[in-house]
């Protein structure tokens, strides 16, 4: 079902000026409606032009009803002329037929043509050129009239008219291909989150009025095309702007006749016995009489709203029909058409919501495309065109990003629109009351909004707010429960709403629950969007308990036993919270999964004052949210699937539960994720309540979501939503590839960048790897500080990126680990070359064996005389510097611009005759060195002694000292000793261990500590 549809919800410029001459005082709330519900269109008498509408805005009601824009349904259309040859816009005003006005609506009432004597025959092969005159004016009135009811979209309800020019609200719709795509038998909420976070360049685009035209290297043509996307996504709208701008001779002329019909009207005919001859007549009676064959013409039919269809649909039957004349259901009617045994060269097209997509047999589409919502640009976009107040706009955004799962809901036109009537009015009336947070605070808040306006308007008093109230809640609850989301009068009658007031019900919760008319005065109804069901059905389920005490599950039961039921009182609404419980964890498709997260929302206080404001008796009953907390919580860790703990864990949000992260932690770290292959839908439900959890996740680590059926680099893919929220990502020894770079890069582009640190630690990476996030560290929104490469596979080619990405501006690295790569030479001057810009901000480089040798210390040496150095720490660990190289490093050390403190040179080749270097070092003026490791190399005594006479210099401010096997013996340790009694001594840790000292040298270094002199605080031998 299409419910509430917003074109995108994109208003032009130009529309915006439109809607604030009309009514200055409501430009500022244009409000999306469903694009199913398209009634009659606005009555005009003589020629108009599309410009001509602002006549009838003029007459427009100043409720806050009728000032939303209503994107109404295309699928009740009424009965389109057949039609051939070509026109332009320019030519409809010639062709006018007579019109009179409905004294029910204000829409322009078409009288089909049905007096032509002039029909066209369609069998063989023609153009457009080919057509006689006679034949010319009858497809030009037939497009001139199409369009006059599809270029409209109306405000308010079907009966108040107000139209609006689809081309002056439509922005283009992003819908991409998505081959045969995975049908999700899900609930449309989780499929919105997983949408909202789906990376585009996964997707293919394709705009709505190329739909049947093959892709860049596709050679097979397409017959049948299903268009999926939740409620309210903009399907319906797609297929009005493909009718529209075939009709104004725009796109797709090579297509002769379009046959929309919509499931819902279908539905009705569905105890018919005819032809797809005769079901054609019925809706389009100009062709009535006359043979119509695909054969040589590009026929369109467009079956609008699989998801509505209550005809049998079974494409395992074995009834073939070859002859358009030849009777039978009309269910199988469709199925041949569709299968392609009527007229098999006839264009298909196919809207459904994802859930009901699989009812046609993936052999018979040729090409499946999705509908998306809002990016995270076109929220903004939408919030700013809908609210004229600028300020007041960016207010609302602001406080729309600070709940990520208010947010992630605005990826849905009409969820952007119930945002924006509640907090429009909140904000700007300065309202008390707690601004929502949570999707049952905004619903309970729009609810109030909407029945307020009955007492606005001098509606007839013939139904109260809480019979009206509890009536649609129980219908809604029914209606949920049995998976219906479009009603007929028999539905409304089993709920006790009299179908002759129906239209009042609709007219006092314009926005909540809608009427639709079909094509032959047949009633359909249904909410104006599946969200606003679930939250009527649960309101229902808490008002039902509290003022009755019988729990709403009782009643759906249709056996003699369910009346006793009936009749059993409880006492405990945490009871009836742990039915519900139950109850969604048993269905198969999470349909009752929103209905539990609203049902337990509408038990918070802040809730309760709304629901006191809404209902004069809301019924009392004890309640210990702790009992509902835990028996979820035992849920959890009961529940083997994890889609099933995720939307309790959902759960657990909406109540608002403190301990939500360390749950949501425990369960990652109990196993229960172990050896489980996620599906798609899995990993975007467990980001999602890993974002919009109150407790963020700053460190994450990969290892907790890789069991041995899930990649690494799959993993980054899914997660990685939640990357770009976290501050450090752990990512050690995972084995991730280049491929999982790619998803790290998009994280370090990301808009705002929170990630601070990156720890990539034992992975094949490789230059690849290391190139794509070097290009992210080249982004001006990447704040990456730590970047953790050790034992990546890096090559002095990686080195050549690596470098770019420190002289890029800003430069934000601060710490780089190299530690365990093939660098060499060449890729420690690559990076040395890098260091010396002044851009360059690195203080900590870590090139622990990365086969370094004197050579690459010339490099070295020379960043570190760079003005200015920002290095601080500097890691040579194993690699063969040799003496020649330490007396490099040690003469830039005594420059004035190096501002070195860490030098790390354990296992480096060094010997007593590089200690002559480092003692000049640290007697340099200034010295700024704190802490240096020689640990490994074969200093001897005579090195120590040398070191030692460096140590008390006045200018030397050394405080850390390694000195492990370098083979120092007592005489060493007497130097040492003389280096800790001079004044002053800045020295405050030694290492001496795995050293032949002896005796004597432990004696005279504990004796120090009776010196007045003796810093040191951490001696080990």
């Amino acid at each position: 079902m299409e419910d509430t549809q917003t074109l995108n919800g994109d208003l032009s410029p130009e529309c915006s000026r439109y809607h604030e001459k009309i009514n200055p005082s409501e430009s500022s709330c244009v409000s999306m409606k469903s694009d199913q519900s398209m009634g009659k269109p606005p009555a005009f008498k003589g020629e108009h032009t599309p410009t001509d509408l602002s006549q009838l805005h003029s007459q427009r009601s100043n409720s806050l009803e009728s000032s939303c824009v209503s994107m109404k349904s295309d699928r009740s259309m009424g009965k389109p002329p057949v039609f051939k040859g070509k026109h332009t816009s320019a030519d409809l005003s010639q062709f006018h037929v007579k019109r009179s006005i409905s004294p029910e609506s204000s829409c322009v009432s078409m009288k089909s043509d049905r007096s032509m004597d002039t029909l066209v025959t369609l069998k063989g092969k023609h153009t457009s050129t080919d057509l006689s005159h006679d034949s010319q004016l009858v497809q030009s009135r037939f497009k001139s009239n199409l369009l006059k009811k599809f270029q409209c979209l109306y405000e308010g309800t079907a009966k108040q008219g107000n139209p609006t020019l689809l081309n002056e609200i439509y922005t283009e719709l992003y819908i991409t291909e998505s081959g045969s795509g995975e049908i999700n038998n899900e609930h449309e909420v989780r499929q919105i989150e997983t949408q909202s976070r789906r990376a585009e360049t996964e997707d293919t685009p394709i705009k709505c009025n190329y739909i049947f035209r093959p892709l860049p290297g596709q050679d097979k043509p397409i017959r049948t095309v299903l268009t999926k996307g939740v409620a309210g996504i903009g399907k319906t709208v797609s297929v009005q702007k493909f009718i529209v701008d075939w009709a104004e001779g725009k796109e797709n002329q090579d297509v002769q006749l379009i046959f929309p019909l919509a499931f819902r009207e279908l539905n009705l005919m569905k105890d018919k016995t005819l032809s797809l001859s005769d079901l054609l007549h019925r809706f389009f009676p100009e062709v009535k009489g006359k043979e119509i064959s695909s054969n040589g013409y590009k026929v369109l039919f467009i079956f609008d709203g699989l998801d509505e269809c209550r005809l049998s649909l079974n494409f395992k039957r074995k009834v073939k029909l070859f002859n358009i004349s030849e009777s039978a259901s009309v269910d199988e009617l469709l199925m041949n058409l569709i299968v392609g045994n009527l007229l098999p060269s006839a264009l298909i097209w196919i809207t459904s919501r994802p859930a009901a997509a699989d009812l046609v047999p993936s052999e018979c589409v040729h090409r499946v495309t999705e509908v998306r919502g809002f990016s995270d640009p076109q929220k903004e976009e939408y919030f700013r065109k809908r609210i004229s107040d600028q300020s007041l706009a960016n207010t609302i955004i602001s406080h729309l990003k600070s709940s990520r799962s208010l947010h992630i809901m605005c990826h849905i036109p009409v969820f952007c629109w119930i945002s924006a009537t509640v907090l429009e009015k909140m904000l700007s009336e300065a309202e008390r009351g707690e601004i929502p947070k949570t999707l049952t605070q905004m619903y309970t808040h729009f609810l109030l909004i909407q029945t307020n306006i009955r007492h606005e308007k001098d509606y007839e008093k013939r139904v109260k707010d809480e019979d009206m109230i509890l009536k649609l809640g129980n219908l809604a609850f029914q209606q949920l429960v049995k998976g219906n989301l479009i009603f007929y009068e028999e539905d409304l009658s089993e709920c006790g709403i009299d179908v002759t007031v129906a239209s009042l019900y609709s007219g006092l919760c314009t926005q909540i629950f809608r009427e639709e008319l079909g094509l032959y005065q047949g009633k359909v109804f249904c909410f104006v969007h599946l969200s606003i069901q679930e939250h009527l059905a649960a309101l229902f389920a808490h008002i039902y308990f509290t003022n009755k005490n019988i729990y709403v599950f009782e009643q759906t039961k249709p056996s003699l036993l369910s009346k006793v039921l009936n009749q059993k009182k409880y006492h405990s609404l945490s009871g009836l919270h742990q039915r519900a419980v139950d109850e969604a964890l048993q269905s198969k498709n999470g349909h009752l999964d929103l209905f539990l997260r609203f049902l337990l929302g509408l038990s918070l206080e802040s809730n309760q004052t709304l629901l006191r404001e809404l209902l004069t008796q809301t019924g009392s009953c004890s309640y210990n949210k702790e009992e509902t907390v835990q028996y979820i919580k035992q849920k959890i860790r009961k529940t083997r699937s994890p889609e099933r703990s995720i939307n309790l864990f959902h759960s657990l949000n909406e109540l608002g539960d403190d301990s939500l992260m360390q749950e949501i932690q425990h369960y990652l770290t109990s196993g229960e994720m172990e050896g489980t292959k996620l599906s798609s839908s899995q990993w975007s439900a467990l980001v999602y309540v890993l974002l919009t959890s109150e407790q963020k996740m700053d460190v994450f680590d990969l290892r907790k979501f890789i069991g041995s059926q899930n990649t690494a680099d799959e993993a980054l893919q899914k997660m990685l939503p939640v990357i770009k929220e976290s501050r450090s990502v752990q990512l050690w020894n995972c084995g991730v590839t280049d491929e999982g770079c790619a998803a790290l890069a998009s994280a370090l582009r990301s808009n705002p960048s929170h990630l601070r640190e990156l720890n990539l630690t034992w992975n094949k990476l490789g230059n690849r790897g290391v190139k794509l996030l070097s290009d992210g560290l080249k982004d001006p929104h990447c704040k990456l500080e730590i970047l953790g490469l050790r034992k990546c596979g890096v090559t002095d080619e990686g080195c050549v990126a690596l470098a770019s990405a420190l002289r890029s501006n800003p430069s934000h690295l601060r710490i780089l680990d190299l530690t365990v790569n093939e660098l060499g030479n060449r890729g420690v001057k690559l990076l040395s070359d890098g260091m010396k810009d002044p851009h360059c901000k690195l203080e900590i480089l870590r090139l622990r064996d990365c086969g370094v040798t004197d050579e690459g210390c010339v490099v070295l040496a020379s960043a570190l005389r760079s003005n200015p150095s920002h290095l601080r720490e500097l890691n040579l660990t194993e690699n063969k510097l040799g003496n020649r190289g330490v007396k490099l490093l040690s003469d830039a050390l005594k420059d004035p611009h190096c501002k070195l403190e860490i030098l790390g040179l354990r296992y480096c080749g060094v010997t007593y005759e590089g200690c002559v270097a480092l003692a000049s070092a640290l007697r340099s003026n200034p010295s700024h060195l704190r802490e240096l490791n020689l640990t490994w190399n074969k200093l001897g005594n005579r090195g120590v002694k040398l070191l030692s006479d460096g140590l008390k210099d006045p200018h030397c401010k050394l405080e850390i000292l390694r000195l492990r096997y370098c083979g120092v013996t007592d005489e060493g340790c007497v130097a040492l000793a003389s280096a800790l009694r001079s004044n002053p001594s800045h020295l405050r840790e030694l290492d001496l261990t795995e050293n032949k000292l002896g005796n004597r040298g432990v004696k005279l270094l504990f004796d120090l500590q009776e010196d007045p002199h003796y810093k040191l605080e951490t001696l080990r031998f």
